[in-house]
């Protein structure tokens, strides 16, 4: 998903909740959605509770979520790699 797209699935505005990222269109903190997961809460148990924020938001989110993780690890491996070849030489 390209960044542009993300502001249709969660934004950060000053006015809403202090700047507190919120899923777009409510009032919803996305940290409401990881502490659901993290307290072993399922997407739909997190839905339930918070009707405002649609299905295809969560996973939006936890994708972007994914693809910044992978990224990271990624590029981290990556220098590490680098950084080794060049330590051999």
């Amino acid at each position: 998903m390209k960044p542009t797209d993300l502001s249709k699935v969660f934004h950060s505005d000053p006015e809403i909740m202090g700047g507190t990222p919120v899923f777009t269109g409510t009032r919803v903190p996305v940290q409401n959605l990881i502490d659901y997961l993290e307290g072993g809460e399922s997407i739909d148990e997190f839905l339930v509770a918070f009707p405002t924020v649609k299905r295809d938001q969560v996973i939006a989110f936890i994708e972007a979520a994914k693809e910044s993780l992978l990224a990271t690890v990624c590029h981290e491996h990556s220098a590490r790699r680098v950084s080794g070849l060049a330590a051999e030489e």
